[in-house]
């Protein structure tokens, strides 16, 4: 048995850092892969590790406090600030003519979902008991599945109070099981209760894509037959017609060429136009006819190449500033990001991981692509410089004090709401300031993903010491209930509405539930019953402020009302 002592020591002694790193591995390894179990096509994910650090807590498998503590903040940091850098570029993007009514009615459901947590709380609950509405802003955010603004809530939970604050975990994780299937749930009941047919609106999605004209790129073979334009240049013709679009080629007396601003046009000029899809009609009649004809298969010098940007110093350029035509000569047609295509206006601001689609004379497209940088090795190692900058930043913007008056503390945005919103600052505006905001998305997944499992480890291994007896003895029944009821009375109010009222898709809603409660599981369901891309979109347009509207009122209501 004595052969035995050094593992006997590693398990029990807590303060080692080996110890302690045993256990971080265990509880997530443990968690991770009982996440991926599915129970009706539905499975928990990487959240099961907040379920497997309760179990270790529970049987005595822990580490000193102060350690717990500091992983758990430093991940839920990272897990924020990741997050933030994901939906920086698109956070403002979210709030065009379609996003603001999404946008409206998910900060709708948001704030219902605090309404019914009161509720709960005044109907169900001994008011004067101190931790009966911190356990609720637990079950709170169990409920709608939003593990940073169980984070956030915990951090300003210790500043209301001074010591032992309450273990709201347990709570959390008492509704978060039933909060998943409820959002699905209740989707599907508004289904039946405004007696829509997936058929019908499968229907409805197609028919807008073939009448909507979007800004995707849309490239067409035209010949001059507008006598207006003998003589005229290409700038002269751009500027008339007001209208963005980009002339890569065009066939004169036979020989084939590059324009730029300067080139003339003649009458029977042949030219192959990229613009914007909702432009083309417009473009078409004033120019002349399209052509069934394909420059690219004709034997020529010329060549199109996907260029990748990778050179710090063109992050933030415009396209209008970099001169392609005129100084390269050159086209760009295009421009992919984030594996969308985007139309190459000349106020597009160019960022570090795009690719452009650039035509010209072979040694001119070399020469732009050695100037673009076009190396995939210099994006494969990420900015970390970046990440801790804007941690450092955000850290400190998280910590200034704001007074309120009626409020027992100053409001602060802390380690959770400060790094979020300094991320989303980086992510669309960096590039301003000359930082280099490029993460792949494998990188950006790979962190948040190691924030959040040392947040939901750390989390569950403290709360698990206590968890039973909470459940058992606290009212672990009456969580679950008061959960289920505050996933599901926002969105039976405001489905029908949005159905109704506003006449959204029912896919597009289901998205938008789903984006709104952060809630992956939802949207897998909503994509597995829809063939188009209506629920990813209305996902990601409400996810970004949703996101932040979680985090920032998970501190509101703890410094308002649990002081």
């Amino acid at each position: 048995m004595e052969s035995l002592q050094w593992l006997k020591d590693l398990f029990l002694t807590t303060d080692s850092v080996a110890h302690i790193t045993l256990l971080y591995a265990i509880v997530i390894a443990v968690g991770v892969y009982l996440g991926k179990l599915k129970i009706g096509g539905i499975s928990l994910g990487v959240t099961f590790v907040l379920f497997a650090g309760i179990v270790a807590g529970h049987i005595g498998f822990t580490a000193p406090l102060p350690i717990l503590t500091f992983i758990q903040d430093f991940g839920l940091i990272l897990f924020v600030f990741m997050i933030g850098m994901q939906v920086g570029p698109g956070f403002f993007e979210s709030f065009g003519t379609a996003g603001i009514k999404l946008n409206g009615l998910a900060a709708i459901i948001v704030l219902l979902n605090i309404l019914v947590m009161f509720a709960c709380y005044f109907i169900f609950f001994d008011t004067s008991d101190v931790t009966s509405l911190p356990m609720m802003v637990g079950t709170l955010y169990g409920a709608v599945t939003n593990t940073p603004g169980l984070g956030a809530a915990n951090e300003a939970l210790g500043s209301v109070f001074s010591c032992n604050p309450p273990q709201i975990a347990s709570a959390y994780a008492c509704a978060y099981p039933l909060g998943v299937l409820g959002i699905i749930g209740a989707t599907i009941l508004i289904r039946y209760l405004c007696n829509i047919k997936l058929e019908r609106e499968e229907a409805r999605l197609k028919a807008m894509e073939e009448t909507s004209a979007d800004k995707k790129p849309y490239k067409m073979h035209l010949e001059v037959t507008n006598k207006y334009l003998e003589g005229k240049t290409l700038l002269q013709v751009h500027d008339f017609l007001n209208r963005d679009f980009v002339v890569s080629r065009i066939v004169h007396d036979g020989e084939l060429s590059i324009p730029n601003r300067d080139t003339i046009f003649h009458l029977g000029d042949q030219m192959l136009i990229v613009c914007a899809e909702a432009d083309q009609e417009a473009i078409t009649a004033f120019i002349g006819p399209k052509l069934d004809i394909d420059f690219e298969q004709q034997d020529q010098p010329l060549v199109s190449k996907r260029i990748l940007v990778t050179n710090p110093n063109i992050n933030g350029k415009t396209l209008a500033s970099m001169h392609f035509s005129s100084v390269h000569g050159v086209n760009v047609t295009r421009v992919t990001r984030h594996g969308m295509d985007l139309f190459a206006t000349a106020s597009l601001p160019l960022q570090v991981g795009d690719r452009i689609m650039v035509v010209g004379p072979e040694d001119a497209v070399d020469r732009v692509a050695n100037k673009m940088g076009n190396s995939i090795r210099r994006l494969d190692a990420p900015n970390i410089a970046t990440i801790f900058v804007g941690i450092i930043i955000g850290i400190i913007f998280g910590s200034l004090p704001i007074a309120i008056p009626g409020m027992p503390v100053p409001l602060k945005l802390g380690i959770a709401g400060g790094p979020l919103i300094i991320a989303i600052l980086i992510g669309r505006y960096g590039y301003k300031i000359h930082l280099v905001t490029y993460t792949t998305t494998s990188a950006n997944m790979m962190l948040r993903e190691i924030g959040l499992v040392l947040f939901l480890a750390s989390v569950g291994i403290k709360a698990g010491a206590s968890f039973f007896s909470t459940v058992v003895d606290g009212g672990g029944l009456l969580y679950v209930l008061t959960g289920f009821l505050i996933t599901i009375i926002p969105i039976l109010i405001v489905g029908p509405i949005a159905r109704i009222r506003y006449k959204l898709n029912y896919f597009t809603m289901m998205g938008m539930i789903a984006g709104t409660y952060t809630d992956p599981p939802a949207l897998a369901y909503a994509n597995s019953v829809c063939s188009k891309e209506a629920p990813a979109v209305g996902y990601s347009t409400v996810y970004p402020l949703s996101m932040f509207l979680r985090i920032f009122t998970a501190q509101l209501v703890v410094l308002f009302f649990c002081g």
